[in-house]
């Protein structure tokens, strides 16, 4: 859980830095504002690009407190920009760093819950696999799609990011 929580998520939130990134520079190409991509959605009822990375970083953090039993750090939600939005990004990366796999000693039986889920729980393997994993690719995979959708040259190779590959012996 350890490695695919904070190592997955943090190599993901890198590559959403990038792609703010390459949204600045494409819209400085365009002579265009970059901070408007953020108010941009594919669809009505959708959340904008600014909500979208809101979740995916909430996703982490809360993801990686709760599964620890650790307080998260609070984010006002308040980002009007592409350099505020970076920031939080980078904030949520530095968070999950200063967790070791030592944290996530019994943390597959812990048991989560949430407010909003009315009493119910859920333990801390099938939190992080049907809630955490789940919602966290699905809203960085819109923001990716909002960015695509609207120019920013983006491509499968900069959602993936750099692989592990090893030569042949």
């Amino acid at each position: 859980m350890y490695q695919a929580l904070v190592g997955q998520m943090c190599k993901h939130l890198v590559q959403l830095e990038h792609w703010l990134d390459a949204t600045v520079a494409y819209a400085e190409s365009k002579k265009i504002d970059a901070d408007r991509f953020l108010d941009f959605r594919l669809a009505p009822d959708q959340f904008a690009l600014a909500r979208q990375i809101q979740i995916t970083c909430d996703t982490a953090k809360l993801g990686a407190s709760r599964i620890c039993g650790k307080d998260a750090p609070v984010h006002a939600d308040t980002e009007k920009t592409i350099a505020e939005i970076k920031t939080r990004v980078e904030d949520v990366r530095a968070y999950l760093a200063h967790f070791g796999a030592v944290d996530y000693d019994g943390a597959a039986l812990r048991v989560i819950t949430q407010p909003r889920w009315e009493g119910k729980t859920m333990t801390g393997a099938d939190y992080f696999l049907e809630h955490v994993t789940p919602n966290f690719f699905f809203h960085l995979s819109h923001t990716y799609a909002i960015l695509r959708h609207n120019g920013v040259p983006l491509g499968k190779r900069d959602f993936l990011g750099p692989l592990t590959m090893h030569a042949p012996a």
